[in-house]
């Protein structure tokens, strides 16, 4: 499953430098498809193990990319928000 979203992230950020001036982000949507549903499958006990694990260079590539782009991160954030803290206050992380 790592290596499928390892694989996608990495051609999504090949990809990224061709879409960066369109006004959607479908690759964006892509990644942050895949980020809701490892939230959604993984369990409370994974989500604690990796809450202070350190990101891998394609995570903290894509990270720079949205530090980069406001509009590209207000729409990454608003679609994944929603998976993210729901599976937090589940968990027990928020309360």
């Amino acid at each position: 499953m790592k290596v499928v979203s390892y694989f996608i992230a990495s051609a999504a950020l090949l990809m990224f430098v061709s879409i960066a001036g369109a006004e959607e982000f479908p690759i964006m949507d892509m990644i942050a498809n895949n980020v809701i549903q490892k939230y959604q499958q993984m369990s409370c006990e994974e989500l604690w193990k990796h809450k202070g694990e350190a990101k891998t260079p394609r995570e903290q590539e894509f990270i720079q990319i949205l530090r980069g782009n406001p509009q590209m991160r207000t729409e990454f954030i608003n679609k994944v928000s929603p998976a993210i803290v729901n599976k937090m206050f589940e968990c027990g992380m928020i309360p």
